[in-house]
Parts: structure tokens; C-alpha cells; sequence
């Protein structure tokens, strides 16, 4: 059975009614969401999916190739570095959305948006909300931490978090027009499968083991004069917390990326492991908006085989080490960690569902 999700009432156990502060708040977000997402995603990836659609070429390489071929501080420096530049605009949007979320939405109507009465319907509601955004990882995470930490409960926040790389309509399109069929039905698939039913399974689980709503997402009125003071502390808190810990772990990603080149003869040696080898491997590497179509396109060159890209189609995109470091103490460690484990037999299963059909 579903558990129901707890919420966070009002003093008098009655929906409050929105103010003028309210309105003000969720029209802020509004204009960040849509101005942030044109100026970040939306121009940018409609640019490159018209290019795509007249060449069907790539034009770009792995970012992995940036690390060099074997472990060294200046690759580490240089991975960073690139990683840095593909997805800064995205992070900021994103710090500035959670710090929204934090500060300025009331909780009580984000909570009525987010908080159905059941997980799977929770988790459906996430996965829906995260299509527009389209974010790597990374940038999914501070907006995932913030919707936690305001009160959405894990399967909603989960689905989000995970729905964002997975589900991208946008890196759909790209890999629909410069790869075989199979790659975008196993994306959509699997994607599905975890983003909602792993979401709601582990919301499930957790349900009767940890609070579910923290007791911070209380619903309290806003007042207008406070605003600007409130947004600037929460995304003051973000910004100094979240980047430096992203960037230091991106930089030891960057220290072991060269370890992804073992993978070209990893078939041969392993056979049918290779897939098991790639799962665990690529949910904990980090990579941008659809850095995964480079590294598929150049290992399919080199002779991978199906199973072994399939995996990480799915790992490679779904998580990380740094992004889920920077949602396991909003998330909570057990359902971050429930989520990698996840993704890793998603990405199992993508790799043997695209050997079965090529």
C-alpha cells in the first residue's frame, strides 16, 4: 500500500489564502523559471537540435577526453574546468530557483502542488515538473534539496531530482537524431522506471521508517518588507555551501575519469560483466547535459558493444558522487543511497534490454 504523504498545516488546520507577498513570491519564480531556462536550456537546445536535424553529426567530444589518459591534478584541473563552463549557466538558474522555492514560495501551497496522497502519484507529479527544466545532475540538485528541505516529501523530490537527466525532452530529440531508435525507447523506459515507480518505492519504504516532512515545513505568512533579506540569505546559504562542494568533488571526478577509457576492452575481457562494470562506474561519474551522447557515439566507434553503452545510458546522466552529495542531507542518506542503487540496476537492465533488441 502507498503511504499517505504528511503535510504541513496551518495553525488552524485550514488552507491559508495567499497574500499579496504569496503572488509576489510565485511570480518571482515564475519570471526565474522561464527567463532562466530560455537564456540557460531552451534557446541553446533548440539551437542544437536544428543543427542536428540537418547534419545528424555531433559536433562536440567526450568530456572525459579533456582528463587526458591517465590520472593527473592538471586533467583534474582541466575536467573541472570544461565542466565548469558547460554547465555554470544552469547552476545558476538552479541556486537561484531553490533559494526561490526556500524563501519566497509558501510552503503550504508547494505542499498541496507536490504532496498527493500517494507515493506513486508523488513521484509522477516530480517526474512531470522536472520536463521543462531539463538539468544535468548537478544542477537538479540544489532545486531537489530545496523542494525537500520546504517539505515536498522524498518520492516527489526524488522523481525531480532524477526526472530532470532522465527524462529531458531535449537530449531525447538529440539522441533520436544521432542514434538508433533502441537508445531513445530503452531512455524513455528505463527513465520511467526509475524516476517514477524507484521513487515511489523508495518513498514507500522510508515511509514508515524517518519523518518524511521535516520539521522546518511549517506553513508561515511572508511578509513583504522581509523578502529581500529572506532570498538573499537562502541563496547565500546555497551558493556558499553547494558550489565549493560541487567543484571539489568534480575535481576528484577529474582525478579518476581516465579510468572511463577501460571500458573500450572491458567486453573482451569481462563479456556480458562489462555491463555490471559500466552501471556502477557511470552512476558515479559526472557529466553535462547530455555529455553522455559523445562518450555512446565514440565507444559504438570503437567497437563497445550495445550492452556495455546501453548501461551508460542510463548511469551515466541519472546521478553522481556530487550530486548526490549535495542532496543526502536534505534527501536523507538511506533514500540518496536507495536511489544510486536504483539507477545502477536501471542501468543494468538498459544495457541487456538494448542487447535483446539490436
Amino acid at each position: 500500500m502507498d503511504a499517505p504523504a504528511q503535510t504541513a498545516p496551518t495553525p488552524t488546520g485550514r488552507r491559508r489564502r495567499l497574500g499579496a507577498a504569496d503572488w509576489i513570491g510565485l511570480g518571482f519564480l515564475v519570471v526565474l523559471l522561464v527567463g532562466g531556462l530560455t537564456w540557460s536550456k531552451w534557446l541553446p537546445y533548440w539551437d542544437r537540435a536544428w543543427t542536428l536535424s540537418e547534419t545528424s553529426v555531433w559536433d562536440g567530444s567526450s568530456l572525459f577526453a579533456v582528463a587526458g589518459d591517465a590520472m593527473s591534478l592538471t586533467g583534474a584541473w582541466d575536467f573541472t574546468l570544461a565542466y565548469f563552463l558547460a554547465v555554470w549557466k544552469a547552476l545558476v538558474v538552479a541556486l537561484l530557483v531553490a533559494a526561490a522555492i526556500d524563501a519566497l514560495v509558501p510552503r503550504d501551497w508547494l505542499l498541496r502542488v507536490m504532496n498527493r496522497r500517494h507515493t506513486a502519484t508523488q513521484s509522477l507529479v516530480g517526474a512531470t515538473l522536472s520536463l521543462p527544466s531539463m538539468m544535468c545532475t548537478c544542477c537538479a540538485a540544489p532545486v531537489a534539496a530545496g523542494l525537500r528541505v520546504s517539505g515536498v516529501t522524498r518520492s516527489a523530490a526524488l522523481a525531480y531530482w532524477v526526472g530532470n537527466p532522465l527524462l529531458n525532452p531535449a537530449v531525447l530529440i538529440f539522441l533520436a537524431l544521432v542514434l538508433p531508435w533502441q537508445y531513445v525507447g530503452t531512455r524513455i523506459g528505463i527513465g520511467l522506471l526509475i524516476a517514477v515507480g524507484a521513487s515511489a518505492l523508495i518513498g514507500t519504504w522510508l515511509a514508515g521508517r524517518v519523518k518524511d516532512v521535516p520539521t522546518s515545513a511549517v506553513s508561515e505568512p511572508v511578509r513583504l518588507s522581509s523578502m529581500p533579506l529572506r532570498y538573499l540569505r537562502s541563496l547565500s546559504r546555497f551558493a556558499l555551501v553547494l558550489i565549493p562542494e560541487h567543484l571539489a568533488l568534480v575535481f576528484v571526478i577529474g582525478l579518476v575519469a581516465p579510468w572511463l577509457t577501460g571500458l573500450y576492452g572491458l567486453e573482451s575481457q569481462l563479456g556480458a560483466l562489462a555491463i555490471i562494470v559500466a552501471a556502477c562506474v557511470g552512476t558515479l561519474l559526472v557529466i553535462p547535459t547530455g555529455g553522455e551522447i559523445p562518450i555512446i557515439i565514440t565507444l559504438l566507434a570503437a567497437g563497445v558493444g550495445a550492452g556495455t553503452t546501453g548501461a551508460l545510458l542510463i548511469a551515466l546522466p541519472a546521478l553522481s558522487i556530487p550530486s548526490m552529495v549535495m542532496v543526502g542531507k536534505a534527501m536523507g542518506w538511506k533514500a540518496t543511497l536507495a536511489m544510486g542503487l536504483a539507477v545502477m540496476i536501471g542501468s543494468m537492465l538498459a544495457g541487456l534490454g538494448l542487447l535483446a533488441l539490436t
